[in-house]
């Protein structure tokens, strides 16, 4: 498709109070989910968008792409909470339930004229290339591309997010995930003869989505360690500021003479701060290095993954 410019702050941006009005309609469709749930499907839209800019996708195809994600779960309305919320890991019969919310989601589409034309977000994200997938088990010439987009989104953030029932993992080892997922699957089944004619070559992600969702994961951590480092250089101008405050405290502490001690006790006071004053500024100062100290080993963190994913191949 050919490329489009696309500003992300136009009526494809992800803030709704950019969205107009017919957009609207549908991002509301989510109040009622859980907060997690809601939080994934904006996480999934968000990303869903930036894969079908680094796809080339034409601007409506984009904004068509992007609801479709926001709405891709909301099905899950009426998955019951005990087991949409279980903690540990899901029984069979639980997981049979989960499952349920995609032919739930596309019926609630379907029967609202408004929700109707993004019902396919709603049905096919969970759709495999292979045929492995569900609630169909579809392969990739029936599955549609806004379907294996969203997959895709939906897989690297139900995988990298905190949520009430995942252990957070690093974003290199999610896109190894994603990229083992890209590959072919072996079929087991030795009577299915044109299913591993058809499907041999096949993972359940397309390839090509997964190699654009690294581009992304890329831009998006160096965006984080250029804000987290503008941070950094904020701590470390205030830490030089205490340090020039230290040692006005150490040669007041030093000082013979009250009027010494006044002298350098002035000196301070010069580099205060609103609410900073010689009773509490080693705590501040204290808070400074430590939030220092663990910013700067995010950005270490950081910059170790963007040299493993830099290394990946799909």
């Amino acid at each position: 498709m050919k490329k489009e410019n696309f500003d992300f702050y136009d009526r494809t941006s992800l803030k709704s109070y950019n969205l107009d009005k017919s957009m609207q309609y549908q991002l509301n469709a989510l109040d009622s989910l859980d907060v997690f749930t809601r939080k994934h499907c904006e996480n999934v839209a968000a990303i869903t968008c930036r894969l079908c800019e680094y796809l080339h996708c034409s601007k409506g195809f984009t904004e068509y792409c992007t609801i479709c994600a926001f709405l891709h779960d909301i099905g899950k309305l009426f998955i019951p909470p005990e087991v949409l919320q279980k903690p540990g890991k899901l029984t069979d019969e639980e997981y049979a339930i989960i499952k349920t919310h995609t032919t739930i989601g596309y019926e609630m589409c379907m029967k609202d004229p408004k929700l109707r034309p993004y019902a396919a977000g709603t049905l096919y994200h969970h759709e495999a290339l292979n045929g492995t997938g569900y609630p169909q088990g579809l392969t990739k010439k029936d599955i549609p591309y806004e379907g294996q987009i969203i997959r895709v989104a939906d897989e690297y953030d139900a995988i990298v997010s905190k949520r009430q029932y995942k252990t957070h993992i690093g974003i290199s080892d999610t896109l190894k995930i994603l990229i083992e997922n890209a590959h072919p699957t072996p079929i087991k089944s030795s009577d299915a003869l044109a299913q591993v004619v058809n499907n041999a070559q096949m993972g359940k992600n397309n390839p090509a989505i997964v190699r654009v969702l690294i581009k992304v994961v890329l831009d998006d951590t160096y965006y984080e360690i250029a804000c987290s480092q503008d941070y950094i250089d904020y701590l470390e101008d205030n830490i030089k500021r205490f340090e020039k405050i230290e040692k006005y405290y150490n040669k007041m502490l030093q000082s013979k003479t009250e009027a010494k001690k006044n002298y350098y006790s002035e000196y301070m006071k010069l580099y205060f701060k609103e609410n900073e004053n010689i009773n509490n500024f080693f705590n501040i100062y204290e808070d400074y290095k430590s939030a220092y100290n663990l910013r700067k080993q995010k950005i270490d963190t950081l910059y170790n993954e963007v040299k493993i994913i830099k290394k990946l191949k799909v």
